[in-house]
């Protein structure tokens, strides 16, 4: 059956995310910005929110261990939002033309539920575009495990054969493809639009 919907990642593919941009501007010294990122507040420890546990409850685990950085734990939730500095070159152009062109879009992001709401609140005019958006940290279900992929379709009211989804990490496409979902590895804004006119989602630019 032809493709006839796009469900995208955010994380990456629709928007930049790096912890550094915040704390960067917290630091004086970049060997301590280097060994918090790295020895506390850790990307492994933020895949916590992902999956639904409160910063209220993890914020204070790690202050425990880390009493002399809590002031920078404790900040991390509330300002969240400068993680990300803006979207990914061609992505917002790209959703608005697929959105134009009548293609039903959609996303599934692991990402904090707590977290998403006032990032998609700021991002509004991309967001809106979206007929639904499932979000990790809400269902407490994360990429790659297929029960996410299986819960969107569903509410998605689309077949795994009439979508398309586009992540940039591997083991999220495999995660999708698993449930008989066509996947892209996101790369960047012009391979993507090249597989999207080949599945005659977008008209070729002349």
């Amino acid at each position: 059956m032809p493709v006839a919907s796009v469900i995208f990642d955010v994380g990456h593919v629709l928007y930049d995310w790096d912890p550094r941009i915040l704390y960067e501007r917290l630091f004086d010294d970049e060997r301590a910005l280097d060994a918090f990122l790295r020895d506390v507040a850790t990307r492994e420890w933020h895949f916590q929110h992902d999956a639904g546990r409160p910063f209220a409850e993890t914020s204070e685990e790690l202050v425990a261990l880390h009493p002399d950085h809590a002031d920078m734990i404790r900040l991390w939730g509330p300002r969240f939002g400068e993680q990300i500095p803006g979207p990914i070159p061609g992505m917002t152009e790209l959703v608005e033309e697929l959105d134009a062109a009548g293609v039903p879009l959609f996303a599934i992001t692991n990402f904090s539920g707590e977290f998403f709401a006032p990032f998609r609140l700021r991002e509004a005019r991309l967001f809106d575009r979206f007929r639904d958006i499932v979000v990790s940290g809400d269902e407490r279900l994360v990429k790659p495990d297929p029960a996410i992929f299986q819960l969107a379709l569903r509410r998605f009211g689309v077949a795994a054969e009439e979508t398309i989804f586009v992540d940039d990490n591997a083991a999220n496409v495999a995660g999708a493809e698993a449930v008989g979902i066509r996947a892209h590895l996101f790369r960047d804004a012009a391979t993507l639009r090249g597989e999207l006119e080949t599945l005659g989602l977008l008209r070729p630019r002349r």
